[in-house]
């Protein structure tokens, strides 16, 4: 009778081994699929956790910016009795608006961008440096605010912290952009889009009329070029704090 033969044992260590080379496969796989999912939202959509953060962001600055207009933002005793003795609405929007540029600081909100055509919707804040687009759009502090004579300049993110300026290569001549501010509503409609380099400070210069300059990286994913939005200034309505 043929002796039957006791199956080899197998090495508890090559066991273990086994199953930690199909832990960390099972592990890569996912961060392989998460990495795509990842780079598939940004290509097609925006970075999303810059996204949520950005989204955290313009929620506390909308608060803060309500509480600034009955605070540091609101106008004081006498620049009240001065706006008084302005005759006309464009005085005393271009007024207001000098007077807020005195009180703002870096990274503060200080009203809201909303373009229709691509669906934006933002709180602005002061300042253009790295540490503060991610809040929002940001506005040159070298330029005037909105009403006051001159070039208003406001940069944003396409790609990134909520892309607020992802589309603006889809604004046609004559599409309307607002920007709400505590003293008014100035509209502005769109006249040309330029690709320009980003040493070409000349686009916030100021002109014979009163504009809007919207700048952004370009192309996407590159910081090579700017866009550049170029909107001449159609209306501007005093808020009820003016009158």
């Amino acid at each position: 009778m043929t002796a039957v033969e006791e199956p080899t044992a197998v090495p508890r260590r090559s066991t273990r081994a086994r199953s930690a080379l199909r832990a960390l496969s099972t592990v890569l796989i996912v961060s392989g699929v998460l990495l795509l999912a990842d780079a598939g939202l940004t290509i097609f959509w925006q970075e999303p956790l810059s996204a949520l953060y950005n989204h955290f962001q313009q929620s506390d600055l909308s608060g803060q910016l309500e509480g600034d207009l009955k605070g540091p933002l609101a106008p004081t005793p006498v620049e009240k009795k001065a706006l008084a003795t302005l005759p006309d609405a464009a005085g005393r929007i271009a007024f207001a608006a000098r007077a807020l540029d005195r009180k703002i600081k870096p990274a503060q909100p200080i009203g809201r961008i909303v373009v229709p055509r691509i669906g934006l919707n933002k709180v602005i804040v002061e300042g253009t440096t790295t540490d503060i687009l991610p809040k929002g759009p940001g506005h040159y502090p070298a330029t005037p605010l909105p009403g006051a004579p001159g070039t208003v300049a406001i940069a944003g993110h396409r790609t990134t912290y909520g892309a607020p300026f992802r589309h603006v290569d889809d604004l046609k001549p004559g599409d309307r952009i607002e920007l709400r501010m505590p003293y008014a509503k100035v509209t502005y409609a769109v006249e040309r889009l330029r690709i320009v380099p980003p040493t070409a400070t000349y686009v916030i210069a100021r002109r014979s009329y009163d504009r809007l300059v919207l700048t952004a990286c370009h192309p996407l994913y590159s910081a090579a070029k700017r866009i550049v939005v170029f909107a001449r200034e159609v209306r501007a309505k005093p808020s009820n704090s003016l009158y």
